[in-house]
């Protein structure tokens, strides 16, 4: 049998302190919390650390940085975006455990590095997972993929909400996505497909 889960207006009751400060304290990695469906649970192990004073334990981040191309990691892009998410891990007071990158497409789902990242969460070996931009994790579904490392206890922390520039990823996005349906559409040893390829290519190279 799983261990007893409690929702946080229990928590409050039982350390006579609000549900705000109980949420407050979740956001802030001070609880370890599991998300389950639209709330927080918190574990019946948790809830006795607090009551017995124990202060909580170091709080483990993993680093996730991506980058579209080889290019955009030559020009220092990735490297950059790692030091800056050090530097946001470290004002925090985290324990960096891990930093995972990845050069592909934030469409493709298959990247070594975001399987890496699934293997971790589901070993429940990190609190926190810190990208600088939603789009570093994925383009598409980011709150799918937030609402389940959260189900496993794992936070997402995201440094910028907003991006600016990257244009040329969105790009190389684009053209993967035709090139990737006129393959499924024609077959990659056509002569339609590699046509098609070669204009588009052609169009993003010229531009």
């Amino acid at each position: 049998m799983g261990e007893r889960l409690y929702r946080t207006r229990e928590v409050a009751e039982i350390l006579n302190i609000s549900v705000s400060g109980v949420k407050k304290w979740i956001k802030e990695g001070k609880i370890r919390a599991i998300r389950v469906g639209r709330f927080w649970m918190i574990p019946e192990s948790e809830v006795r650390r607090l009551l017995s004073g124990v202060k909580p334990s170091e709080v483990r981040a993993v680093i996730y940085a991506r980058v579209s191309s080889h290019k955009q990691k030559k020009d220092g892009n990735l490297d950059r975006q790692i030091e800056r998410l050090r530097s946001y891990c470290s004002a925090k007071g985290y324990k960096i455990i891990e930093v995972i990158t990845d050069v592909a497409s934030g469409l493709k789902e298959d990247r070594n590095g975001l399987q890496k990242l699934f293997d971790i969460v589901e070993k429940h070996q990190t609190d926190v997972i810190v990208v600088e931009f939603k789009d570093r994790l994925t383009r598409f579904g980011f709150d799918y993929l937030k609402r389940y490392f959260e189900s496993h206890g794992v936070r997402v922390e995201v440094v910028e909400e907003t991006e600016k520039g990257y244009m040329e990823e969105l790009i190389e996005d684009f053209v993967s996505i035709v090139i990737s349906f006129a393959a499924r559409i024609y077959g990659k040893r056509s002569q339609k497909f590699r046509k098609i390829k070669k204009v588009v290519e052609k169009v993003i190279k010229d531009d």
